[in-house]
Order: structure tokens, then C-alpha cells, then sequence
């Protein structure tokens, strides 16, 4: 038997490895993708003030840090019971909408868009975005420029645009200006040129380039997650969530039900849990006859609203639906889908600064240290986020838990990979081209591998050692 194994996995948000198992004819047996990092921050967040949680947890990853903000914020209100104003609801997810055109400038761009457009048979050091920069200086000019505009509205939202402070528990902190928000909407404005550019783009020249991968590699049949307002419509701060089987039929449920709905696996080759959904049965990961398996982010979320609410990013939904049906489940349309969300996104930053509450300074409530439980859930750009916290009468946090994107998806990815193996290698034979293809598909599911292992998992023996400033031992944590 002969193991081919791909380390680094480039251009994702963390450390991974592929383990690619051939039998004795050169054929796949089996193919996994290995979190091979630990962050255990469920564990060091105990004994935590509650109201810190939103100030700590955007430490746990540098690319998304505005998601695990707001949604830690959102479970603080349900801890203390309080209803943050409208005002400070709405600068939360004029917040969390700049955040999505970032990222998915950043992801289509920088990470995915460079097999896309510079073709997975370049070679690696082409295949990035200084590659795409040489070859194409004006879009790579547009990106640039187009990613540091939202970044920039974030410094004008939060103060910051990583590891942000304004969310608090009750409310934002930060009311906007109105010399702010003319700013900002200039940029918007610039913004939703780039983003119905960047669709047309990819859909005339990357997409139709690679219809054939998109039909056959890590097209697996799985369900579906995502948030939905009352109307069914996509939202991306509040709802609730939308479980989608692989048929069609929908079962809709408030966050706070989570555990009725959603559970976790362990396995011992990964430091990431693996949660699945109980109505699709019983775990299993078999590519015939998979059941439990669930996904998020762009794709689920497509998937799962019934419509988009700005006209936009509907007209391209329909398209899309037209063409691929509902639910897709071909893995490479994340991407696809990552670019309908980008205009959605661009169009709702233009509805938010444009609505006169948006800098009003009635933006936040008090609140008391309480015992309570609370449930926060959004939608991340890399999919469905919550964070669970319970309190004692102090308000200290006596049990955090988290269940972040990537992990939702930890279990498709593993599939996809190994179906794509599975398509791509016969007989033994395998290039970089292959490797970089079956990458591909974990890049495509946009995974922040930093945000997926905060739990100390049962069947990996770990140590976690917590030291104060001057480095001396203050807590250790094993299983």
C-alpha cells in the first residue's frame, strides 16, 4: 500500500494535512484531512467575567475575529436577558455585513481565486495572489484596493478591524458619526461596483472555465444549514436556523434548540470534532450512503433561504438556481455562491447607512451579573457560529461551549476530499496538478482551521499548560 500526503494544505486560515491511502492496484482506499493544531480556548475561558467573552474569543482567529465578537456579544444579552436597542442592533450587523466583504473578497481572491485564475497546472509560485498581480495588475489593483475599502469601514465601526472591542454585552458601544457614515458610504458605494463586477467576471471567465471539475470533484450528498429570517429570506445575524435534508424537505428551529438538533462525534485522527445533525441519522461517512452529514457556509445558506431580500444578489440567486437546482450539492459552487453573498453583502451595507437610525446614540443597555445561560448564533462567513455560555451567580462563565464553521464541515470536507481522490487517481498515477485539484476542494469550503479546535477531544491525549505574563504555570489541563 503506498500513502501520498499533501502538507502544508496552502491557502487556508491554519494547518492541515491530506493522507491519501492507495490499495495495490493505485486506487484510493482512503483519504482524510488532518487538523493537526490545538486551541482549547472552551477550557481558559472559565472563570472568565461573561462580559469578557466578546473581548477574548476574536482572539481565537485573526481573519474572522468581527464573528466570533458579535456572536459571543449575542450570547451575553441572552445570559443577561436584555435586548440591545435598534440602534446597536443594526451597527452590529452593519458590522458583521463589511466583515462578509472582506472575507469574501479576501477568500475569493487570495486563496481560491488563485487556482481559478491562474489555473491549478501552474506552478506554486505563481499560483497566489502576487501570481495573479503580475499577470493581471489591473484586477489585482481592484482587489487590493477593494479589500483595503472594507477594511477600512471596519476601523471606522469598531475603532479596529481585528479583534474588535465595540460589541458589548447589551448593545454597541460605538455610535456612528455622521461624517463617519458619509464616509462610509462612499465606500459602499465602490464597493457594490466591485462586487457586481467580480460576479460577472467569474461567471464569464473562471466558472465556465471549469464546469467539468465543478461536475465531478467533491460532489457528495449531504444536508444543509443555514439562518433564515421569518420570511425565509437570507439573513446573516439573526433568525432561525434551517436545517435542509438532501431531498429538499426543511425542519426550522430557534438557536437556542441547538442540542435538540445537533450533536458530536469524536474521532482519533483529528483534533476537530465532527457535529452532525440527528434527523439525518446516524453518523456515517461513507460515500454511498452517507447520513447525519450536514454543511454551512456560502453554498448552505444559498441552499437554505428561500430568497435574497436586496434585488441584486436575487437576480443572481435565481440564475444560479436555474442552473444548478436546489439544493446544489456540488462542493466547488461554494465559490459561486461566495460571490452572490458578496453583492448581497454589498447591497445591504447601502440599506443599513442609509437608514437614519444607523447613527443614533441610543445604542447600548445596562446589564447585571447574573446566573443564566445564553446562546449566541450567527452566521460567519464560513457558516453557522455559536457560542453557548453558562454563568454563576457572579456572572463568572462556569462551562463555554463553542461550535464554530469549520468544524460543521469538517465531516464534508473529509468526504469531498476523498470522493475527489477518488476521481482523480486511478492506477497509481498522480501529478501536481491532481494534488492541487483535490486541494482545491478543501478551498473551496473556505476552512478556518484556527476556529476549530477549543475542546479538549477525548480520544487525543492532550496537555494544556495556562501561564501568567511572567510565564509561571497558573493551570493544566489534560484528558
Amino acid at each position: 500500500m503506498k500513502q501520498i500526503t499533501i502538507q502544508p494544505v496552502t491557502r487556508i486560515e491554519g494547518a492541515a494535512k491530506v493522507v491519501i491511502n492507495l490499495d495495490n492496484s493505485g486506487n484510493v482506499s482512503d483519504a482524510r484531512m488532518h487538523i493537526i493544531e490545538l486551541r482549547g480556548f472552551e477550557k481558559f475561558c472559565i472563570g472568565r467575567p461573561v462580559e469578557e467573552m466578546p473581548r477574548i474569543t476574536p482572539r481565537i482567529c485573526g481573519v474572522c475575529p468581527l464573528s466570533h465578537h458579535l456572536c459571543s456579544a449575542k450570547a451575553c444579552d441572552n445570559v443577561f436577558g436584555v435586548t440591545p436597542p435598534s440602534a446597536g442592533r443594526k451597527l452590529r450587523e452593519l458590522a458583521n455585513a463589511a466583515a462578509y466583504l472582506e472575507e469574501h473578497i479576501l477568500h475569493f481572491f487570495f486563496l481560491a481565486g488563485a487556482d481559478l485564475v491562474m489555473g491549478p497546472g501552474e506552478n506554486y509560485s505563481m499560483r497566489n495572489v502576487f501570481g495573479i498581480a503580475q499577470k493581471m495588475p489591473e484586477l489585482g489593483q481592484k482587489v487590493i484596493r477593494s479589500r483595503h475599502l472594507a477594511s477600512k469601514m471596519l476601523d471606522y465601526l469598531l475603532g479596529k478591524d481585528i479583534h474588535p472591542v465595540a460589541a458589548v454585552a447589551g448593545g454597541f458601544s460605538k455610535p456612528l458619526t455622521e461624517t463617519e457614515r458619509e464616509k462610509m458610504m462612499e465606500m459602499a458605494k465602490e464597493l457594490l461596483e466591485f462586487s457586481k463586477f467580480s460576479i460577472a467576471y467569474a461567471k464569464e471567465n473562471l466558472f465556465s472555465k471549469y464546469e467539468s471539475l465543478i461536475k465531478e470533484i467533491g460532489v457528495i450528498k449531504t444536508g444543509f444549514l443555514g439562518t433564515v429570517d421569518k420570511n425565509g429570506a437570507l439573513n446573516q445575524y439573526d433568525g432561525n436556523l434551517r436545517l435542509m435534508r438532501p431531498d429538499g424537505k426543511l425542519t426550522e428551529f430557534s438557536p437556542k434548540d441547538y442540542l435538540d438538533h445537533i450533536t458530536e462525534r469524536v474521532e482519533d485522527w483529528s483534533y476537530a470534532k465532527f457535529p452532525y445533525a440527528k434527523e439525518l441519522g446516524e453518523f456515517n461517512m461513507d460515500l454511498d450512503n452517507p447520513s447525519g452529514i450536514l454543511r454551512v457556509n456560502t453554498l448552505a445558506r444559498i441552499n437554505v433561504c428561500d430568497r435574497i431580500a436586496t434585488p441584486l444578489a436575487q437576480k443572481e440567486l435565481e440564475e444560479f438556481r436555474a442552473k444548478f437546482g436546489r439544493p446544489a450539492q456540488q462542493s466547488l459552487l461554494f465559490n459561486w455562491a461566495r460571490l452572490i453573498e458578496l453583492l448581497y453583502n454589498a447591497e445591504r451595507v447601502i440599506e443599513l447607512l442609509s437608514d437614519p437610525e444607523i447613527t443614533s446614540t441610543n445604542t447600548r443597555v445596562p446589564v447585571t451579573p447574573k446566573a443564566g445561560r445564553g446562546v449566541g448564533c450567527i452566521e460567519a462567513p464560513r457558516g453557522t457560529l455559536i457560542h453557548d455560555y453558562t454563568t454563576d451567580d457572579n456572572g463568572l462563565v462556569t462551562d463555554a461551549n463553542l461550535v464554530v464553521a469549520t468544524v460543521f464541515n469538517n465531516a464534508a470536507i473529509n468526504m469531498s476530499v476523498k470522493q475527489a481522490a477518488q476521481t482523480l487517481i486511478k492506477g497509481g498515477k498522480y501529478d501536481e496538478t491532481i494534488l492541487d485539484e483535490i486541494e482545491m476542494v478543501i478551498r473551496a469550503y473556505d476552512p478556518c482551521l484556527s476556529c476549530s479546535t477549543h475542546e479538549l477531544n477525548g480520544k487525543v491525549a492532550v496537555r494544556l499548560d495556562i501561564v501568567d505574563a511572567s510565564g509561571q504555570l497558573v493551570q493544566t489541563y489534560s484528558n
